[in-house]
C-alpha cells in the first residue's frame, strides 16, 4: 500500500526526495515511525530526510538513523531545511492530526508544492494532506506502519533497522505495552519484528533503563516535593518549573515518563505532570495519563486547549504555575465522580 502510494505520486526522479516531518516535542512514536519510513525509503532508492521541530529526547539518540535527524531549532539546520523542503518531490507528515502540531516548519510545509501523505492515529485528522492514512483504533503510529507494512506484503521483508525503528515506536506510545495494547495484532506485529533480528531486551533497556544522575534525582525531588495526591479523588498532580529545571539541570528527556509514575500508587486513577515550557516562560504544558476508562482527552479538551488519547493527552495554560495547579484541581473536581 505505501509503496504503491508513494509510486503513483510525482516524483521528479528515479530517486525522489521525500521528505519526513512529525509534531513538535517529538516523541518515541514520532522518532521511531520517521526513522522507520526512512530506512524503509532508502531501501526503495528514494532520497529520505526526517525534519523535526525541535530537539528529541536523548534516550532516543541511539536509534538507527537518529544522527541524521535536521532539528529546526538547530541554528545549523535552519538553511539546509529550507533548502531540503522547497526541493521536496513528497512529503511525509507523520504521528500527528492537526498542521500545528509542526510549530515552526507548519509555515515551510504548507507552502510546498510537494503532494502530502499523513500517517497518523490521532483522533479527527484535519484536512490539509492528498493523502490521510488515519487509524486511531491502534495503538501507535508505528503500528499504522506495520499494518500498511502487512497490507502490502512487506513486513516480513524489511530491514533490521526498519524493524528496531517500528518496535521503538509501538513500545513508547504503549508504556512498554502496559496500555492501549489489548489488541492482539500488536503482538502478532511484535512477533513479526522480532523474527527481523531485532533485540528487543536491549531496546527497553536504552529507552527506560539509561538514565543521567539528574534525572534520577530529579525524579526522587519531584515525588518527594512537588507531588500531591489527591486520595479523595483518585487523582496526584506533580509540577516542575523553569527554576527547578536549572536547579536539578534538568536535559532534554529527562523528563519523560514522570507523569507515569503516581498511576503506581494504589487507587490513583489519573495523573497529571504541570511542566513550564521552556522555550516560552509562562506556559505551562500539561501531560494527563489515565488507567482504566478515564477519559483524558475530555479532560484535555475542555479544560486544557488540548486533546489525544483516552488515556494519554496533553495541552497548555497561559498563566502561572499556582494558577495552572488551581485550574488542573478544578478539572478533577468536575470528573470526580468519574475518577470513583
Amino acid at each position: 500500500m505505501l509503496s504503491k502510494l508513494i509510486d503513483i505520486l510525482p516524483l521528479k526522479g528515479a530517486e525522489g526526495a521525500v521528505v519526513i516531518c512529525v509534531h513538535v516535542n517529538p516523541d518515541g512514536d514520532a522518532i521511531g515511525s520517521a526513522l522507520a519510513l526512512k530506512h524503509y525509503l532508502e531501501r526503495k532508492g528514494k532520497q529520505a530526510t526526517v525534519i523535526v521541530p525541535n530537539v528529541f529526547p536523548d534516550f532516543l539518540d541511539w536509534m538507527p538513523g537518529a544522527d541524521s535527524i535536521l532539528v529546526q531549532t538547530n541554528q545549523n539546520h535552519k538553511e539546509q531545511i529550507k533548502t531540503v523542503i522547497n526541493e521536496a518531490d513528497l512529503v511525509i507528515v507523520c504521528d500527528l492530526n492537526q498542521p500545528n502540531r509542526l510549530a515552526g516548519l507548519e509555515e515551510l510545509i504548507m507552502q510546498s508544492t510537494a503532494p502530502r501523505i499523513l500517517i497518523d492515529h490521532h483522533l479527527d485528522p484535519a484536512d490539509f494532506c492528498q493523502v490521510a492514512i488515519s487509524e486511531p483504533e491502534m495503538c501507535a503510529t508505528g503500528e499504522v506502519l506495520c499494518h500498511i507494512l502487512s497490507q502490502s506484503g512487506e513486513l516480513d521483508d524489511i530491514s533490521q533497522d526498519e524493524a528496531t525503528c517500528l518496535y521503538t515506536a509501538m513500545m513508547c506510545d504503549t508504556g512498554a505495552f502496559s496500555f492501549n495494547s489489548n489488541r492482539s495484532v500488536v503482538f502478532e506485529y511484535i512477533s513479526r519484528l522480532l523474527a527481523r533480528g531485532i533485540d528487543k531486551d536491549q531496546i527497553y533497556r536504552n529507552v527506560y533503563w539509561t538514565a543521567t544522575e539528574a534525572r534520577l534525582r530529579l525524579q526522587g525531588y519531584l515525588l518527594y516535593v512537588n507531588m500531591k495526591v489527591l486520595y479523595n479523588r483518585h487523582a496526584a498532580i506533580i509540577t516542575l518549573t523553569n527554576e527547578e529545571r536549572r536547579r536539578f539541570k534538568v536535559k532534554n528527556g529527562d523528563t519523560e515518563g514522570i507523569v507515569n509514575l503516581p498511576l503506581q500508587i494504589l487507587g490513583v486513577r489519573l495523573s497529571v505532570f504541570i511542566n513550564e515550557d521552556t522555550e516560552h516562560p509562562g506556559t505551562m504544558k500539561l501531560s494527563l495519563r489515565s488507567i482504566g476508562d478515564f477519559p483524558c482527552d475530555q479532560m484535555a479538551s475542555q479544560f486544557f486547549g488540548g486533546g489525544g488519547h483516552k488515556n494519554a493527552s496533553g495541552g497548555k495554560l497561559q498563566c502561572t504555575m499556582t494558577e495552572a495547579t488551581e485550574r488542573v484541581r478544578s478539572a478533577i473536581e468536575a470528573y470526580a465522580e468519574m475518577l470513583k
